[in-house]
């Protein structure tokens, strides 16, 4: 039992990582383009709505895909 109250206190008192405003602008620029993209699909091109909602959230979740592994990578380096 002290083993896994010393190996939890140790956790405790780290700082939670902040993000910065250069991610959070990337954040919103990237939904931005993916509204963008499905009002592109619907209303010019003519698709169907769940189309364009399948082609955005499938460019959505390649982006994270993307994302997560850059993350992983710079975590890695350190």
């Amino acid at each position: 039992m002290t083993v896994d109250r010393d190996v939890i206190a140790e956790h405790d008192h780290a700082p939670p990582d902040e993000v910065s405003r250069a991610t959070v602008a990337a954040y919103a620029l990237a939904a931005a383009l993916l509204v963008g993209w499905f009002l592109f699909g619907w209303l010019v091109l003519r698709q169907g709505f769940v189309d364009s909602v399948g082609e955005s959230a499938g460019a959505g979740f390649a982006l994270l895909l993307a994302v997560s592994v850059v993350g992983t990578f710079r975590r890695s380096r350190r």
